[in-house]
């Protein structure tokens, strides 16, 4: 099971975790919160996340992108998982983020069709996102729209689909803080890619980093992690009603700390960063929805 555990990559589940988190803290101020569906759209954000993985593990070998890698170690690159095994683990994972993604809307959206209607589409979307994204011809990660995927998908669909499901109300003030993580998730992918620049450029990968050089992705991962945080500010200014709504403030001296370390240190060196970003996102989803609770 070790190779495949690797395969998941487990440590990249904390950005799932983080935009579920933040709907569900939301949700909460109007409504008493549903746990079965809240803990059914997790169990579906985990399953495409480590699908996502899966297909980036399989697609990036057949690419080449992995000959060269920095990083951890890839599974069907290095042998320990061979091409076929992982075909059908996408497969395997993909039928069974559609099933608890059906699931989920049934238990949500009882007679409500054209809601269910609306989300089993942007499901079926997401699986098919999740696998494109470096599988197949043309894949999209490789012309640089990764960060799009994970910025819609991480942050706005997470987010906003959390908060959602639990109220069934729109309201336009839950996209800041979805932005928030959804920017924050990004800035993993941007801390990935810098880390990879050479390796991805050299196989034909144009990553954003690849594309814009790495003096202005630095400039880019700075927009990034600091929007992101000025827009969670500017959602407790319009809702602000107790100080502790503002604890995740105290996050912006780690990604203070991140935007140096990406500035400073070489390629090599950067993959701890990579983990430091990620942890320090479910950290600010933690102090954010403690601060909603």
């Amino acid at each position: 099971m070790n190779p495949w555990i690797k395969a998941f990559r487990l440590r990249t589940l904390p950005l799932a975790l983080s935009g579920w988190l933040v709907g569900i803290s939301i949700a909460s101020n109007y409504t008493q919160v549903n746990w079965p569906v809240a803990v059914l759209t997790l169990l579906t954000a985990f399953l495409l996340q480590i699908l996502s993985n899966l297909a980036n593990d399989y697609g990036d070998a057949s690419s080449g992108v992995d000959s060269q890698r920095t990083g951890e170690e890839r599974m069907v690159h290095t042998g320990q998982i061979t091409s076929n095994a992982m075909r059908n683990a996408i497969v395997v994972f993909s039928a069974l983020s559609f099933i608890s993604g059906s699931l989920l809307l049934y238990i949500s959206f009882p007679g409500e069709w054209m809601n269910a209607l609306i989300f089993m589409i942007i499901g079926i979307i997401g699986i098919a996102a999740a696998i494109k994204y470096t599988v197949g011809k043309n894949p999209y990660g490789y012309a640089g729209f990764g960060d799009l995927f994970v910025f819609i998908f991480f942050g706005i669909v997470l987010v906003f689909g959390s908060y959602f499901l639990q109220t069934q109300y729109f309201d336009w003030q839950v996209l800041l803080p979805a932005a928030s993580i959804g920017l924050f998730s990004v800035g993993v992918l941007n801390v990935n890619n810098i880390r990879d620049i050479e390796t991805d450029k050299a196989a034909g990968k144009h990553s954003i980093p690849v594309r814009i050089g790495r003096e202005r992705a630095v400039n880019y991962h700075r927009i990034l992690l600091m929007l992101g945080m000025l827009l969670s500010i500017a959602y407790v200014n319009i809702n602000y009603s107790s100080w502790h709504e503002l604890l995740f403030v105290i996050v912006g001296i780690l990604l203070l700390a991140n935007i140096k370390a990406v500035a400073n240190k070489p390629s090599s060196e950067l993959d701890p960063h990579l983990k430091q970003m990620a942890l320090s996102t479910l950290l600010f989803a933690l102090l954010f929805s403690l601060g909603q609770w």
